[in-house]
């Protein structure tokens, strides 16, 4: 689990999504993730597959994965 704190308050964690190719993707998958209450910061990188988010709170990983399903990419897991 990758999942850390990092300034007091927040928690950081990185998950896994495929199907991602291109800044477009970056930034509906951002996008819909940025959309769940407590969500301060999404960072996602095509090339890798990697979402990292920082939230007030550890987040609830079905409400990221309907995030993710949302933009139309799919997530694998915890990186």
């Amino acid at each position: 689990m990758s999942t850390q704190t990092d300034a007091p308050g927040s928690v950081t964690a990185v998950y896994q999504v495929s199907g991602m190719s291109c800044g477009h993707c970056e930034g509906s998958v951002s996008a819909e993730i940025s959309q769940i209450p407590g969500v301060s910061s999404v960072k996602a990188v095509a090339s890798t597959g990697e979402v990292t988010v920082v939230s007030a709170a550890p987040l609830d990983d079905e409400a990221v994965r309907a995030a993710v399903d949302e933009a139309g990419y799919e997530l694998t897991g915890k990186a």
